[in-house]
């Protein structure tokens, strides 16, 4: 379609000059075709013929008066695509026909930016040492050189030989990246090898702030960063956000590049200009692997953002209940508000979150527990069994069982709030259990919910579930029921635990 502009003869000749059909050619010359006719992107036949290599083509569009310093849309001449493709004998026909050898197409790849980046030793040898007013450290529009372009595009042996030709090591670009920011960020590890062995600050910062270290990390290049750490970079280097390495390691959930940074001493607790630190990035990015790295090696789990949330705080917002629970087992201050004076509660039952709300109130009961009744023991069987998820065990099935009728059967609309009070839920537990709002028949939902939520502490204690429903129901009135669920549960051989003591 792009060719809809020629006529029919002039794209017989493009294409023979794309095959380097000579024969063809001529034959379409002896009827006078214009040898300078260019497509819709202004393509002339010396283009094709030039960017193949077509040496014999070329030299018969030449001998025919054919535009050599004809420019495509792009501003490629025929001279800037022999340098593109490597071509050097084509090259040097062109040079010898008078082609302009400063020359730059519209993003101001000049002819050494042109075989740098595609890695063209010997065409880069001919400039060099042949060809008059070629610098080593012209800029292209956006101020790349030679050397910024070859490490860029990996050409380790381009780069060498520029470093050997005697090129500008540690020049910017107009973003302020150094040729050691390109070859990071792109992953090209022996070329930021070489340029490392020079003795390149390896700190420098574009404008952004980034270090070669940052960008290499974003790009998930583990070697790269790895040779960067083991060559000194500053690991804790901070960009204009301030955002640490580890930051863009949590923001794209590289694993094995965090574990790098952490064992190369990173501060693990470093904030960025939202007061976030590596673990709220990856609670929000949902990295749950990365979420259990943090909270192995101890970071602060109650550092709060620019909204004053947690990390518990982000998870219970968008309802991510492995997260929540790996944050709720590590142990964290559940009573801190963000900036509306929500609790990570109040954030989980208000989006209707109701498995972390559960989560949460769980954890509650279990830290004031853990702290009457066991001191933190950490080796302790509840410690090393603490899960606060829906109990779905074979082992507690009856008991469940019993709490369900209890609580869509038997109890009257205002007992399960009863029955959560003689238990101590706190008046923040109940609201958080009564945002759910199912219909008239709530109050069923919500007893099921409190008494779920009263079986894991009970279970997490080691005590008799059933002695203590009888206590409970006893306790509020309730002795018709209480004395029903005892004789079923002494009656029932399948039952767990019997209230054998009453």
């Amino acid at each position: 379609m792009e060719d809809d502009i020629l006529l029919h003869s002039e794209k017989e000749f493009h294409n023979a000059a794309k095959s380097n059909n000579t024969e063809k050619m001529l034959q379409l010359m002896k009827r006078g075709v214009d040898v300078r006719s260019k497509n819709s992107t202004d393509r002339t036949a010396l283009h094709w013929a030039a960017g193949a290599g077509h040496e014999q083509a070329v030299r018969l569009l030449l001998d025919h008066d054919a535009a050599v310093d004809d420019e495509d849309s792009f501003g490629m001449n025929a001279l800037l695509l022999a340098a593109w493709f490597g071509h050097l004998r084509i090259l040097q026909i062109l040079v010898n026909a008078g082609a302009k050898i400063s020359c730059a197409n519209k993003n101001g790849l000049n002819l050494l930016h042109c075989a740098a980046q595609r890695g063209h030793i010997k065409v880069m040898e001919f400039m060099l040492e042949d060809l008059e007013n070629i610098k080593l450290d012209k800029v292209d529009k956006l101020g790349r050189t030679a050397l910024h372009l070859s490490a860029e595009h990996g050409q380790l042996e381009v780069v060498e030989f520029l470093i050997g030709s005697g090129c500008q090591h540690s020049l910017k670009d107009k973003e302020n990246n150094t040729a050691l920011h390109l070859a990071a960020k792109n992953g090209h590890t022996d070329v930021l090898q070489k340029i490392v062995e020079i003795g390149v600050a390896l700190d420098e910062k574009n404008l952004e702030g980034l270090t070669a270290l940052h960008v290499a990390v974003e790009g998930g290049y583990s070697d790269c960063v790895k040779l960067l750490i083991d060559t000194g970079c500053d690991v804790n280097a901070r960009t204009e956000k301030r955002m640490n390495c580890l930051h863009y390691a949590a923001s794209h959930g590289h694993e094995d590049i965090a574990r790098t940074l952490i064992d190369a001493g990173i501060n693990i607790n470093a904030v960025n200009y939202q007061n976030s630190s590596a673990l709220h990035i990856s609670v929000l990015q949902n990295f749950s692997s990365m979420v259990k790295i943090f909270i192995d090696v101890e970071c602060d789990l109650d550092i709060a953002d620019y909204r004053l949330q947690t990390p518990l705080h982000i998870a219970a917002e968008n309802g991510r209940q492995d997260m929540a629970e790996m944050i709720l087992i590590a142990g964290v201050n559940l009573k801190l508000q963000d900036k509306q004076g929500k609790t990570s509660l109040d954030v989980a039952a208000r989006g209707n979150h109701i498995n972390v709300a559960d989560m949460i109130i769980k954890a509650d009961r279990f830290y004031k527990w853990e702290k009457d009744n066991m001191n933190s023991d950490s080796d302790s069987w509840a410690a090393a069994h603490l899960t606060f998820r829906q109990d779905h065990r074979l082992e507690t099935q009856h008991i469940r069982s019993v709490i369900w009728r209890l609580a869509t059967k038997y109890l009257k609309p205002s007992e399960w709030k009863m029955l959560a009070h003689h238990w101590k839920f706190t008046d923040a537990h109940i609201r958080a259990i009564e945002q759910q709002w199912t219909g008239t028949k709530s109050f069923r939902d919500h007893g099921h919910r409190m008494l779920l939520i009263w079986l894991h502490g009970v279970v997490m204690a080691g005590d008799n579930p059933v002695k203590g429903l009888y206590e409970g129901l006893v306790g509020i009135g309730r002795r018709d029921l209480a004395e029903s669920i005892r004789k079923k549960a002494n009656a029932d051989a399948a039952s767990p635990k019997k209230c054998a003591a009453m």
